[in-house]
């Protein structure tokens, strides 16, 4: 295996996997094609083809999701030089990063929190398909990035979100929601790219184990503030089972 991916990954990936999938996921870890979810809350799939047709971006749709599209012999800069995007009629997404709001379905005046909301992208997801009739409250710790999606709300037109610049785990267990989303902070592990080289941060056994130990006091949180008979969805960028399996 490359030696950019961190030996203690590999060593995860092994123990969880076995050998042959493990060697698989690693050499998953290059660079995606862009993909984008239409933003129906300022504009519609047919439209975005016509701007994408114009400035010579092809692309491809998403068999399971109607809103997305996968492009092809682009990055992401050919797409945010297009007036349209900074319009907000287009938002830059992973494919992985769409389906959580997907499950969680929200519906006409059904409050839901997003726990760890910045930059947005799946809060506005929700707004959006929601029609913004979703009563959404959108926590994010850091002021800064709290700002950020702030400015990804008001610029996807994603109206109804309230932004709290709190720690989701210090809520008053008064709230209670219909549906919760905890897209929990996470290691990362499974979106290392190859071609970026060692990651900043060595992952390292105490690492991993504080990081689920983060995750597992939002979960419990959430399943404080979650309204009996209801569901929450909990996701991660991670492909390990101590952040995962574990965690549930």
């Amino acid at each position: 295996m490359l030696p950019t991916v961190p030996e203690l990954l590999i060593e995860r990936l092994n123990a969880q996997y076995g050998a042959a999938l493990a060697d698989e996921i690693v050499a998953g870890f290059v660079r995606r094609p862009v993909t984008l979810r239409v933003n129906t809350l300022k504009s519609d799939m047919a439209a975005v083809c016509a701007v994408l047709d114009k400035a010579g971006i092809a692309y491809e749709p998403v068999p399971w999701y109607a809103d997305a599209l996968i492009l092809r012999g682009v990055r992401e800069e050919a797409v945010q030089a297009l007036p349209e995007y900074e319009a907000g009629c287009m938002y830059l997404q992973s494919l992985s990063s769409m389906m959580p709001p997907l499950v969680v379905a929200p519906q006409k005046n059904e409050s839901i929190l997003d726990m760890a909301a910045a930059p947005g992208g799946k809060t506005t997801q929700m707004a959006a398909l929601s029609a913004n009739t979703a009563l959404i409250t959108a926590c994010e710790k850091n002021k800064i990035r709290a700002e950020r999606l702030q400015f990804n709300l008001d610029r996807q037109g994603a109206k109804r979100v309230s932004v709290m610049c709190q720690d989701a785990r210090q809520l008053s267990d008064l709230f209670k929601f219909d549906k919760v989303l905890l897209d929990a902070p996470c290691t990362g592990a499974g979106t290392i790219l190859i071609a970026e080289g060692e990651p900043e941060r060595r992952m390292t056994p105490d690492w991993v184990a504080k990081t689920a130990s983060t995750q597992k006091a939002m979960l419990k949180k959430a399943l404080t503030l979650l309204s009996a008979g209801h569901e929450m969805v909990y996701s991660t960028c991670s492909i390990l089972r101590e952040e995962n399996e574990d965690v549930l």
